[in-house]
């Protein structure tokens, strides 16, 4: 009996594992149905919750028509509209290096369909990352850890970040002063994530999270962020 139920339970392992790597490899045939939010940061951030200790050297502001990120200390730009559903996420980034005294090559990162299990309200942080760890949310850095890693994890929201894949080739971490576009796919259970239309990140989950709240998130940067776009996927 007992080797029954071990051979059912490696069965189902190596069958999701191979259908996880099937998906992976194959393209998500979404449509786009609808522009469901957009921001080119040409006015006011009435729409961002802000997370950062203002006691530092920090600023997060609009700049000619960009969200400027400019922070010695971890910061979360939170978008106070919370998201469900099959959808895409894309916006354009760079990672600034000028001599200024908060430029540094590293943590172009970003949080999405977050949701704190033990406050219905999210917004109580001041982008310190360790008070992140308790979160439910998938999570990216690329160009961690002053650009040499790049990973995508899923917070299980009792302080344990599941580690799905981790790169740390040159052509995965950042480069100066370059513009990326970033978009990110959530599409019944599959996450994608492409940088400039080049695939880093491909995750079948089997306990999708379907519903949760969007940010930017850096440490110790200077980031321009422009040209948002949300669309509803059918």
């Amino acid at each position: 009996m007992l080797k029954r139920i071990f051979f059912i339970v490696f069965l189902n392992i190596i069958t999701n594992t191979l259908y996880a790597q099937i998906i992976n490899k194959m393209g998500v045939n979404y449509q786009i149905d609808k522009l469901v939010f957009e921001d080119n940061f040409k006015e006011t951030l009435s729409e961002w919750k802000i997370e950062t200790d203002t006691l530092r050297n920090t600023k997060v502001e609009i700049k000619d028509e960009k969200l400027v990120i400019n922070v010695d200390c971890g910061a979360t730009i939170w978008l106070n509209k919370k998201l469900s559903g099959n959808l895409l996420v894309e916006y354009k980034r760079k990672v600034v290096i000028e001599g200024g005294i908060n430029d540094r090559l590293s943590d172009l990162n970003q949080f999405w369909m977050a949701n704190d299990p033990k406050n219905l309200n999210l917004f109580t942080r001041n982008g310190t990352f360790a008070q992140y760890h308790d979160l439910k949310l998938y999570y990216f850095g690329i160009g961690g850890n002053s650009n040499t890693t790049t990973r995508f994890r899923k917070y299980l929201g009792n302080g344990k970040r599941l580690l799905i894949k981790d790169l740390r080739e040159k052509e995965y971490l950042l480069k100066p002063n370059k513009t990326y576009v970033i978009k990110t796919i959530i599409y019944n259970g599959i996450i994608k994530v492409f940088v400039d239309d080049k695939e880093y990140f491909s995750f079948l989950d089997n306990s999708p999270l379907r519903t949760g709240y969007f940010g930017f998130r850096t440490t110790e940067s200077r980031q321009e962020i422009d040209d948002l776009k949300i669309y509803r996927l059918k």
